[in-house]
């Protein structure tokens, strides 16, 4: 398939006859969605759809999918400049993974047990997350904004990944190390890249572009610039500083 086909499909989607209600939700549909949600979807959304690489969808409103028809475009069609693909599934299967996903929304989520009060006080100074991630009108460039953060991204998710940041980087965000055919070397986060240039951003926050006929070596690590917090939070600390972000439903 051409690299362009599945935006050129996406643009496509509305003049689509997609019906404005899910027509397969019946039980058997929804454990049929749920065997096709653990083999292709968990693995971005978790198990329990409170999210992960991929948006926590255990919410009582999807912000992108409040319709079923939306649902089902978004499954089929992926969203332009983010992890989340196209699909390959048909008309049943799509529906049938749709109805599954509504019901996430109705699972009890995991109780939020830290301060957030306190977990302000984390982010703000133990922590010094600002000095990396933007939040309101706060912040650095070198890290995800976090603006809307517990919209897609529950507690416990939060907790982890704050915990150990290193267990799944996401690609736009992993550390690169390229030398240029002058000999100078750059290191930073990967921003964008495609078949002929690469750019990123180094820990100055300064962003750089690159054609890639004159770069002699390229490396992208699987790791990211953040550190784990495991190691100089307590575990109270970690909850306190997970139930703020959780707690962070701004608009983006």
């Amino acid at each position: 398939m051409l690299w362009w086909a599945p935006f050129l499909l996406f643009q496509l989607q509305p003049t689509l006859d997609i019906s404005e209600k899910n027509p397969h939700t019946t039980a058997a549909d929804i454990e049929q969605g749920k065997r096709l949600y653990m083999g292709r979807c968990a693995g971005c959304h978790g198990p329990t759809g409170d999210g992960g690489k991929g948006a926590n969808l255990a919410v009582p409103s999807l912000p992108r999918a409040g319709e079923d028809r939306a649902l089902y475009r978004i499954i089929r069609y992926g969203i332009p400049d983010t992890e989340m693909p196209a699909s390959l599934m048909d008309t049943l299967e799509l529906w049938q993974t749709a109805a599954f996903v509504r019901t996430l929304g109705k699972v009890t989520a995991t109780p939020i047990t830290g301060n957030t009060k306190n977990g302000e006080q984390v982010f703000r100074t133990k922590g010094n997350c600002l000095n990396c991630h933007a939040l309101g009108n706060e912040g650095g460039r070198i890290g995800p904004p976090l603006n809307g953060i517990g919209a897609r991204r529950s507690a416990a998710h939060l907790k982890a990944k704050i915990a150990n940041p290193s267990s799944d980087v996401p690609a736009d965000f992993r550390l690169v190390q390229l030398t240029n055919r002058a000999g100078k070397s750059f290191r930073g986060i990967r921003l964008n890249e495609d078949t002929y240039s690469i750019q990123i951003r180094d820990f100055s926050a300064n962003s750089h572009s690159f054609w890639k006929d004159d770069i002699t070596n390229i490396t992208s690590e699987n790791k990211t610039n953040m550190p784990a917090y495991k190691d100089s939070l307590t575990d109270a600390e970690l909850n306190d500083l997970a139930a703020f972000l959780a707690a962070e439903k701004r608009a983006q």
